[in-house]
């Protein structure tokens, strides 16, 4: 299929719809917006609105896609013309996906005891374009938001479908560096002797990492270095696989390392195929020379090998 072929394909699905029928999954209610104003670090609204009546509050507008998001459970009345256009971007190799921006209109307050209700139409596929993450098509969406039946906002989102570009296997040489400054210096230190130290505080007695300048816990600027073991389990983790990242060959494996000691720290994991690693797995510290860099990793122990 040319490019030529595969746009004009592409164009015919501008106008269709992506989503008939819509229901947000809960009426606006107060914890959701509460548990919003938390991440976002922004003051809660007023829990009544002036002539609406008491208990009824108003949510922040820039939570409009809130109420629309589906969750883990897929997408409620996707049609199959926006299925037919996924499928058509497979199979000319655009089998990646990632969210570019986002456009809203604000008509109506959305306010707690809403019903919500949407559509969705796809309002452009863009011709082919060549990006850092690879080349492909832009495909944008406009939903209608209503509450109670009454158009309330209009939100655009947009996505970019791609070819994954080829990129080339680094050495673990070209891994960034890290940032050594005055207040961490002594942990990379350590690390070049092949020791891993973290801080206690001589005041209260709290340790700590990663390494910072006085105490969390009762603000005193004393402190000691003290070696950890190394042991530890896997706290949480992520599997990486793009955007690709110089020294490291993807899928490879970042974990939140709870050590034996309390303390927590990101580091690589490895011994382990990424697929098979879990929460709770023990760990123990290893290191790697990088360059003329060394730097902690832990290595993965399935139980019962």
């Amino acid at each position: 299929m040319t490019v030529a072929d595969l746009s004009a394909q592409l164009t015919a699905y501008e106008g269709r719809s992506a989503v008939l029928g819509g229901r947000g999954r809960d009426p606006v209610d107060a914890a959701m917006i509460r548990h919003w104003c938390e991440a976002m670090g922004v003051p809660g609204p007023d829990p009544a609105v002036p002539g609406v009546g008491p208990g009824v509050a108003e949510a922040p507008p820039a939570m409009l896609q809130v109420w629309i998001m589906s969750g883990l459970s897929g997408a409620v009345g996707r049609t199959a013309a926006y299925e037919e256009l996924v499928a058509l971007l497979d199979r000319a190799g655009c089998t990646a996906v990632v969210a570019t921006d986002c456009e809203q209109e604000y008509l109506r307050p959305l306010r707690t005891g809403d019903e919500i209700t949407f559509d969705a139409v796809i309002e452009s596929v863009s011709p082919r374009k060549t990006t850092a993450l690879g080349t492909g098509h832009f495909i944008t969406t406009r939903t209608e938001i209503r509450a109670n039946g009454e158009l309330a906002g209009i939100h655009r989102f947009r996505v970019l479908r791609y070819a994954p570009a080829r990129t080339r296997t680094a050495s673990p040489a070209e891994r960034p560096r890290p940032v050594i400054n005055r207040d961490n210096a002594g942990f990379w230190e350590g690390v070049a002797g092949h020791r891993l130290l973290i801080q206690r505080c001589t005041a209260c007695g709290r340790q700590r990492f990663p390494w910072l300048p006085g105490c969390g816990e009762c603000g005193s600027p004393l402190w000691e270095a003290v070696e950890a073991s190394g042991e530890g389990v896997v706290f949480s983790y992520v599997v990486m696989h793009h955007p690709p990242v110089p020294g490291f060959e993807a899928p490879y494996a970042v974990g939140l390392i709870e050590l034996a000691e309390g303390v927590r720290m990101i580091s690589s994991l490895v011994g382990v195929a990424p697929a098979r690693i879990r929460i709770g797995m023990p760990v123990a510290l290893e290191f790697v020379r990088a360059g003329d860099q060394e730097l902690p990793v832990f290595r993965a122990y399935e139980e019962g090998l």
